[in-house]
């Protein structure tokens, strides 16, 4: 099983470098020292699982269901190389719809 696999993007593609991607790769660069074993957390309405999972399918992904249902939370955990594997994770999955990153 590969240690790096998911399905990678460009951060030119979103266009997204701006105060957030960098401030957030500050951060990581701080606390972690690459490669690193990064836990990623999503929220995301019933039905928009799928869309995660296809992002990942080498990992492992832990599912709860929300108390009425109406929402999973999503575990994945990921060996990643640097933290622009980590912010291309983050932009890829801010496409879902009503997804919620924690």
């Amino acid at each position: 099983m590969p240690i790096f696999y998911f399905i990678p993007i460009r951060m030119a593609d979103h266009n997204m470098e701006n105060n957030w991607t960098i401030s957030l790769r500050e951060k990581l660069d701080q606390h972690y020292a690459w490669p690193a074993l990064y836990t990623f957390k999503f929220i995301v309405p019933r039905g928009k699982e799928e869309e995660v999972k296809r992002l990942f399918p080498m990992h492992e992904v832990k599912e709860k269901a929300s108390k009425n249902g109406n929402y999973i939370s999503l575990t994945i955990h990921m060996m990643a190389p640097s933290s622009d594997v980590v912010i291309d994770v983050y932009l890829k999955t801010s496409l879902i719809e009503g997804l919620v990153a924690l």
